[in-house]
């Protein structure tokens, strides 16, 4: 089984959206079940509403789960967790105060050398344990020996029992510790591949050496993904991701956003590409080959082969339609647009109300009585013959404000172009 597991604290950026694509990739090409959990434990940092904000986000990236869970719903079973380990002596009870490991961080910093727990605490004897009357966390004893795993991006990966340390695995309330929680819920959930960000490669041993203590010993495969390299223009930065929410409000389509997520085993791939596209192509040994840059250029380019593959009826419905004439009417902007946010306000000018107190007032009021009492033309050429004939205007003294009359500006696709999508719509634009 595979999992993606957010924090809901905070907007989604696009590597948490990455992970996401690859875990349900990986899923659907091994035949085994993926499910979404909420690694909401820390109550202080979850934010209102940002669990149904990522699932929503998952929605409309057509990413499928077998099943959604809310880590806070394991805390009973993560608390006896921890009291097995305190009452096998695997754990101790820990009763430092924030103060002394602040002072202890502190000299670790003077010192330039790592800061370790002191194991002042794994020393007590039960009666001085029970002696003490203050609140106490729990720390896991740390490992007799190194903690090696393999990762096909990485090689084979040793961390010594310093590097791992005494870590708390259950907070002075009795909540659990990430690390804990996440390792304790890989196993009830049968977890057997994960696909993270190398930013969590260090706590991949942390949860390594909790579940042997706690007697788990299938074997769990993990991948961790490189960084994404994010361009924008000609600068290039490895923080500050944007959220998939920010990308969405500026038009951008889920489709065009996972297109440039994608991986192909080899690389990104340049073309075109869907979800079920990649399953095919798939290689989790091969992703550590993969280009992970965003390039908000690349994007728009994408961006604009996906709304031109988009159904017409459909693309509609973002400018507040649900008719494939105003879909494809959109289209014909995408030589100078690249985004839905770009395209609105020119499908907004086409029927909002016209002023006709400029140069071209005079014949934009001639040319929209006309259309007024015209029958229903196919043809544009004829249409406009037809409005030459009542009007008495010909070719630039005609077209300009026949153009001013039926988009709002002055430039744009030919309206030879556009009438085809627009003609059902005449004497609602001109009214």
């Amino acid at each position: 089984m595979l999992r993606f597991a957010p924090s809901p604290t905070g907007d989604m950026h696009i590597g948490h959206l990455r992970i996401a694509i690859v875990n349900a990739i990986a899923a659907k090409q091994r035949g085994e079940r993926f499910v979404v959990r909420m690694e909401d434990t820390d109550a202080e940092r979850n934010v209102e509403g940002k669990d149904r904000e990522i699932l929503e986000i998952l929605r409309l990236f057509h990413i499928e789960y077998d099943d959604l869970l809310y880590q806070s719903h394991n805390l009973t079973i993560h608390q006896h967790m921890a009291i097995r380990l305190l009452q096998e002596r695997k754990a101790f009870a820990c009763f430092c105060t924030d103060g002394e490991l602040e002072a202890e961080r502190e000299a670790a910093e003077r010192e330039k050398r790592p800061c370790r727990y002191s194991g002042r605490c794994e020393a007590l004897s039960d009666a001085e344990v029970l002696s003490i009357d203050r609140p106490f966390t729990i720390r896991l004893k740390k490992p007799a020996e190194p903690i090696c795993f393999e990762d096909p991006i990485g090689g084979e990966l040793r961390f010594e029992p310093d590097e791992i340390d005494s870590f708390v695995i259950l907070r002075s309330d009795k909540s659990p510790t990430p690390d804990f929680a996440c390792a304790v819920d890989d196993m009830i959930q049968d977890i057997g591949f994960v696909i993270r960000d190398r930013e969590h490669l260090g706590n991949t041993p942390r949860q390594i050496h909790v579940r042997r203590m706690l007697g788990y010993d299938r074997p769990v495969e993990y991948i961790h993904l490189p960084p994404i390299r994010y361009v924008e223009g000609a600068d290039a930065s490895k923080a500050d991701l944007p959220s998939v929410r920010e990308l969405l409000l500026e038009g951008f389509l889920p489709e065009a956003i996972a297109n440039c997520l994608i991986p192909s085993g080899n690389g990104t791939p340049a073309q075109i590409a869907t979800l079920d596209q990649a399953v095919g192509r798939f290689d989790p040994e091969r992703l550590c080959e993969a280009d992970w840059v965003f390039d908000r250029e690349r994007l728009r380019s994408l961006n604009v082969e996906h709304m031109k593959r988009m159904d017409a009826k459909e693309l509609s419905r973002a400018f507040g339609f649900a008719d494939a004439a105003i879909g494809e009417l959109a289209k014909r902007y995408l030589g100078e647009e690249s985004t839905i946010r770009q395209i609105r306000p020119r499908i907004e000018a086409i029927f909002a109300p016209k002023p006709f107190d400029g140069p071209s007032g005079d014949a934009m009021r001639r040319i929209r009585d006309a259309v007024k009492e015209s029958p229903h033309f196919e043809d544009f050429d004829t249409f406009v013959r037809h409005l030459a004939e009542k009007t008495g205007l010909a070719d630039r003294e005609l077209l300009e404000p026949l153009r001013l009359l039926l988009t709002g500006t002055r430039q744009g696709p030919e309206l030879s172009e556009l009438y085809p999508y627009l003609k059902s719509y005449l004497m609602e634009i001109v009214k």
